[in-house]
C-alpha cells in the first residue's frame, strides 16, 4: 500500500509548479478524474485542472507520488483509500472547508473524465448527488465544536466511501464487464 505524500509537501509541490490549487483541490480533482475512468497519466495536473499548458510533475516528485499512491489506494481491495485535506491540527473550520473544496474538485475532475453522463448504479447516482450537495456546503453551517468534530468525521467517511463507490461503478465495473466478454 502506497502512502500519500504529506499535505505540506503537496502544497509546496503545487506552488513550485505554479498550480493555483490547494492540496485538497488537487487530490479531489485527481480522485474525481480517476474515479470516472480518466487516464492515469504523468501529466495529470493538466487534465485535472483543465489547462493543457500546465507542466507535468517530474517522475518521482511529490505530485507524481500523489498520483501513484492515489491510483493504488483507489484500486486497493481493503478500502485503504484516504482523503488529502489539510493538516489534522488545523482548526475545524479549515478542515471543513478543505473537505468541501475536495468535493467540488472531485466533481470537476469526475465531470472532465466522464464527459457524458456515466452509467452509474442507483447507489452511485445517490453518492454523486450527495457529493454535489456537499460541494455547495459551507463551514458556516456548523456551530458546536464537539458535535461538529463528529459530523466532520462522518462526512469524511461518507465522502471516502462515495469516491470508492463511483470508482467501482465507472472503472472497476467496466473492467469486470470487459473480463466477462
Amino acid at each position: 500500500m502506497t502512502d500519500l505524500p504529506a499535505v505540506n509537501d503537496i502544497l509546496q509541490a503545487s506552488q513550485s509548479l505554479g498550480l493555483a490549487a490547494s492540496p485538497a483541490e488537487l487530490h479531489g480533482g485527481l480522485c474525481g478524474w480517476l474515479a470516472a475512468g480518466g487516464a492515469d497519466v504523468p501529466a495529470w495536473p493538466a487534465k485535472v485542472l483543465a489547462d493543457d499548458n500546465l507542466p507535468a510533475p517530474e517522475p518521482g516528485s511529490t505530485l507524481d507520488l500523489l498520483r501513484q499512491a492515489t491510483v493504488a489506494q483507489l484500486e486497493d481491495r481493503d478500502f485503504a483509500f484516504e482523503l488529502v485535506l489539510v493538516d489534522a491540527a488545523e482548526p475545524l473550520q479549515a478542515r471543513t472547508d478543505a473537505l468541501f473544496e475536495w468535493c467540488r474538485a472531485f466533481l470537476g475532475g469526475f465531470g472532465l473524465a466522464s464527459g457524458k453522463r456515466p452509467a452509474l448504479s442507483e447507489e452511485g447516482e445517490e453518492a454523486l448527488q450527495d457529493l454535489a450537495r456537499l460541494a455547495q456546503a459551507s463551514s458556516d453551517e456548523f456551530d458546536s465544536a464537539d458535535e461538529d468534530e463528529d459530523a466532520l468525521s462522518e462526512i469524511e467517511e461518507f465522502v471516502r466511501v462515495a469516491a470508492l463507490l463511483l470508482h467501482g461503478d465507472c472503472v472497476m465495473g467496466s473492467r469486470h464487464r470487459q473480463s466477462l466478454n
